[in-house]
C-alpha cells in the first residue's frame, strides 16, 4: 500500500510540471515571424523579421505586426527580452518580396537556452530557436552528409545512413560505371572502371568540370578553418583520424582519378545517353557511357589534384598526396599540349552542358597554376599565373561577383602564398577589397543600406536557376574578407552580413521555409519537404514528400532556390499531349509571376512542370552553403565529451506516453547508450540510441514513473523521468 501512495504523491508531483513544459511555446506559431530556427550564436547579430505580404500568391495573408515584440523562454514561456519591431525603409514595400518588413533585433540577449518570439498584440509567435556557440556544429554535419547520400556505387547502410534511407550500391550493373564505354564505341577496348565520385544533382550524372568549384569549395572550406572538422559525420570513414570532410572529399577525387589517361589526360563526364534515373538509386540499371577526355576537365582535375594534395599532406596522408601531385603534373603537361579540346555534349550524354568556354577554361588553368605552385614551388607556374593574372576579370574590371566566385577564391589563395611578386599580390588583394568595400553596390553597401528587407541581398539579376548556390557563394564573398584580413576595420559588419546568407537558408525569407531538406527532427520546424531528385521522385510512397510519404527525402539537402525565369515547358498549353493538364498556370503558382524571392514552390513534378529548375539540389549549391556556414561553427564545440562544451540539449516526446518514448538530442552524438529502470531500480531496458534521434518502447511495463540514464562512451551524460500512462 505504501508503495502505490508513493506512486500516487510522485505522479501529482510529476505530472504538472511535464503539462507545463508541453504547453510552453507558442499557443500559434505565424510563419510572418522569420528567425533563423536553427538559433544563433551568443555574440551574433540576431533580427527577426515580420512581413506583411503585398504583392504574390500570400498577399490575401495580412499581418501587422504589434507594438511590442518579446523574445520568450521556450520550455516556460518567461519573457528575457522585449522591444519594438521597426520598419524596414520607412515602411516602403520591398520590390524582390512583395513584401512590408520590420526588423525585430534581439542582438543583446546572448543567454544560452531555447526560445520564440512573441507578438504581444497578436498573440502569436514564431518558430523555436536556441541560443547558443555550438548551434550550428549538427547542421553542418546534416549539410556534409548530403555528400554521403550522393556517392555513386556505394552502399548506403545503417550506421551511416539514417534507416530510411539505406540502398545498396548503385550503377553497378550491366553497361555501368564497372563497365563504362566510350559514349561513340561501345567496343570491349574501350571499358573503364568509372566508378565512385558524387552523382552530380537530382540525375545520377557525373560531370568533371561540375566538380571544380564543388570540390574548390570543400577544399577551401578545410584550408580556411581545419580545426572545425571533426572525425565524427557518422560517416564509414568516421574514427579513421582524417577529418570527415577529407574522407568525403577524397570520394571524388578518387573517382577523378580513375577519370584520368595514362597520358594525363581526364575524361569529361559519365552519363546516360537519354534521361536515366531510378528509385532508389540502385533501381536504375540505364546503360552509362563516358565522354571524351577535355582540356577543360584536365586542368579542373589538375588543379583539384594540387589542392587536394596539399591538404592531405598536412594531415599525413602522404601515399595519397604524392599520387594526387603526380596526377596533377601530369594533367598539366597533357592540357598545355592539347589546348582547345572540347565536348560540347548536349543531347548526345549527360542531362546538362557540362563544356566550359574559352574563359572557363583560363580559370582553371590559372587554378592549376596556382595550386601547382604552392605544391612544389616550381617557378614554372608561378610564371605563368604572374604573367597572365591580369586576364582575370577581378584585375580586368576591379569587379568581384558571385558568378565568378572560383577563380576569385583562387586569386585570394595565391595572394596569401610566400614567394610571389609583391605587387602581384597588392593587386590581388586590393582589387578584391576594394570591390568588397566600396567598389561594387551588391557588396558591403548593400548591407550597410540594409538593401535587402530579407538581410541576405543579391541584385535582381543575380536571382537565376540555381541562386541558393549564387546566395552561398554571396556569404563566402563576405567571410572571404575575414579570411584574408582585407578589411580589419569592418570585420564586424563582413561578419554580420554572411550571417546574413545563413540565416536566410535556416528561415528568414519571404517563403519562411528552412532551405535545407526534411530537418524536423533537428531543429527546424518548416524546413523543405520535397524537392526534385530521381531518389526522391513524385509519387514515390517512400521517399516523395515529407509527412506524406513513409520518409521524405533524406535530410540535409539544399535546393536549387528561388528562380523568377520559371516557366512550364515550351510544350504548353497544348502541346505536351497527355499531359497538356499540367501546364494549368494555377499549378505552379507560385513560382510562377511571383516576386524574386517568391519564386519558389515545394515540389518535385517532372515534365511539363519542370520543377527541376527551381528546387532541384546540386553538389556545388550543397558545397557553396557547407563552407559559409562553417565559418560559423567553432573548434571549442568539436569535442563529443558533454560537460566540456554544454549542456545536452534533450527532448523526449510523447511524455507521459503511452509506450513509446522518442529522445531527440544535440549534438548529435555517436554511442549513446540509455538505461531505464523502475521505482524499484530495476533495469527494464537498455539500447543503443543512433544518431540523435531513436525511440524506446516500454509498452509491456505496468504504469508508472520511470527513470532513464543517457551515457556516452562511458560518462553520464543525463538523467530524466518518463511516465508511462495509458
Amino acid at each position: 500500500m505504501r508503495y502505490f501512495s508513493f506512486l500516487l504523491v510522485s505522479l501529482l508531483m510529476i505530472v504538472p510540471s511535464v503539462l507545463s513544459t508541453a504547453i510552453a511555446g507558442p499557443a500559434v506559431t505565424d510563419n510572418h515571424i522569420k528567425v533563423d530556427q536553427f538559433g544563433y550564436r551568443t555574440g551574433d547579430t540576431k533580427v527577426g523579421v515580420i512581413s506583411n505580404p503585398i504583392d504574390g500568391y500570400n498577399n490575401g495573408s495580412s499581418f501587422t505586426p504589434g507594438a511590442t515584440y518579446e523574445v520568450r523562454r521556450w520550455s516556460d514561456d518567461v519573457v528575457v527580452f522585449s522591444s519594438s519591431p521597426v520598419p524596414w525603409n520607412s515602411g516602403a514595400t520591398h520590390g524582390q518580396s512583395g513584401d512590408k518588413v520590420w526588423w525585430f533585433d534581439f542582438s543583446s540577449l546572448n543567454t544560452i537556452g531555447s526560445y520564440y518570439l512573441y507578438d504581444v498584440s497578436n498573440s502569436v509567435g514564431s518558430y523555436r530557436f536556441e541560443i547558443d556557440d555550438c548551434i550550428y556544429e549538427n547542421v553542418l554535419k546534416h549539410g556534409l552528409r548530403m555528400f554521403y547520400y550522393q556517392r555513386c556505387g556505394v552502399a548506403k547502410a545503417i550506421p551511416f545512413a539514417q534507416a530510411g534511407w539505406i540502398d545498396p550500391s548503385c550503377h553497378a550493373g550491366v553497361s555501368q560505371d564497372l563497365d563504362c564505354r566510350l559514349y561513340n564505341n561501345s567496343s570491349v577496348t574501350t571499358s573503364k572502371d568509372l566508378s565512385g565520385g558524387w552523382h552530380d544533382a537530382g540525375d545520377y550524372n557525373k560531370y568533371v568540370n561540375f566538380a571544380f568549384e564543388t570540390v574548390l569549395d570543400l577544399l577551401l572550406a578545410y584550408a580556411d578553418q581545419p580545426t572545425v572538422w571533426g572525425d565524427d559525420f557518422n560517416l564509414p570513414e568516421s574514427g579513421n583520424g582524417v577529418p570527415d570532410i577529407l574522407d568525403e572529399i577524397k570520394i571524388e577525387l578518387d573517382w577523378l582519378l580513375k577519370m584520368q589517361n595514362s597520358d594525363g589526360s581526364v575524361l569529361s563526364i559519365v552519363g546516360v545517353t537519354n534521361f536515366g534515373g531510378g528509385s532508389p538509386p540502385s533501381a536504375d540499371m540505364n546503360s552509362r557511357v563516358y565522354g571524351p577526355a577535355t582540356t577543360a576537365a584536365s586542368y579542373t582535375a589538375c588543379a583539384l589534384f594540387a589542392l587536394g594534395a596539399k591538404q592531405f599532406n598536412a594531415v599525413g596522408q602522404t601515399s595519397f598526396a604524392n599520387s594526387l601531385q603526380a596526377a596533377a603534373i601530369n594533367a598539366w603537361n597533357w592540357a598545355i599540349a592539347n589546348p582547345g579540346i572540347t565536348f560540347y555534349n548536349s543531347g548526345v550524354v549527360g542531362a546538362g552542358e557540362q563544356e566550359t568556354d574559352t574563359y572557363g577554361t583560363f580559370q582553371r588553368q590559372m587554378a592549376s597554376a596556382a595550386f601547382l605552385f604552392d605544391l612544389t614551388g616550381s617557378n614554372v607556374y608561378k610564371t605563368f599565373f604572374e604573367n597572365n593574372y591580369s586576364q582575370v576579370h577581378l584585375i580586368q574590371w576591379g569587379y568581384a561577383y558571385p558568378f565568378e566566385s572560383g577563380i576569385q577564391d583562387v586569386m585570394l589563395y595565391y595572394s596569401s602564398l610566400p614567394f610571389i611578386d609583391p605587387a602581384v599580390q597588392t593587386a590581388i588583394r586590393n582589387a578584391y577589397s576594394n570591390s568588397m568595400f566600396t567598389g561594387n553596390a551588391d557588396n558591403l553597401p548593400a548591407y550597410l543600406n540594409h538593401s535587402d528587407a530579407y538581410r541576405a541581398y543579391l541584385s535582381d539579376q543575380n536571382y537565376t536557376w540555381g541562386s541558393n548556390t549564387t546566395k552561398g557563394r554571396q556569404g563566402i564573398m563576405f567571410s572571404n574578407m575575414l579570411t584574408y584580413n582585407l578589411d580589419v576595420s569592418n570585420n564586424a559588419n563582413y561578419l554580420a552580413a554572411a550571417l546574413g546568407y545563413v540565416n536566410y537558408f535556416h528561415g528568414v525569407n519571404p517563403t519562411a521555409f528552412c532551405y535545407l531538406s526534411n530537418m524536423g527532427n533537428f531543429g527546424a520546424e518548416n524546413s523543405i519537404n520535397e524537392f526534385y531528385h530521381s531518389w526522391f521522385e513524385d509519387g514515390s510512397a517512400l521517399w516523395d514528400r515529407v509527412g506524406a510519404s513513409t520518409y521524405g527525402p533524406a535530410p540535409g539537402y539544399v535546393p536549387g532556390g528561388p528562380n523568377p525565369s520559371y516557366d512550364v515547358d515550351a510544350c504548353c498549353p497544348a502541346g505536351c499531349s497527355t499531359f497538356n493538364s499540367f501546364c494549368n498556370p494555377t499549378l505552379v503558382t507560385p513560382p510562377l509571376a511571383q516576386p524574386i524571392q517568391k519564386s519558389y514552390q515545394d515540389w518535385n513534378a517532372n515534365w511539363p512542370q519542370n520543377s527541376w529548375t527551381v528546387t532541384e539540389a546540386g553538389i556545388y549549391t550543397q558545397a557553396s552553403y557547407v563552407r559559409l556556414l562553417s565559418r560559423f561553427v567553432s573548434d571549442a564545440c568539436l569535442t563529443t565529451q558533454l560537460g566540456t562544451v554544454r549542456e545536452l540539449n534533450l527532448n523526449v516526446f510523447p511524455n507521459p506516453g503511452s509506450g513509446t518514448f522518442t529522445f531527440i538530442f544535440q549534438p548529435e552524438l555517436k554511442d549513446v547508450w540509455i538505461d531505464v529502470t523502475n521505482l524499484l531500480g530495476e533495469k527494464i531496458c537498455a539500447m543503443n540510441l543512433r544518431y540523435g534521434n531513436s525511440s524506446i518502447n516500454i509498452r509491456n511495463q505496468p504504469n508508472g514513473i520511470y527513470f532513464y540514464t543517457l551515457t556516452n562512451q562511458g560518462k553520464e551524460i543525463k538523467t530524466g523521468k518518463i511516465i508511462l500512462l495509458d
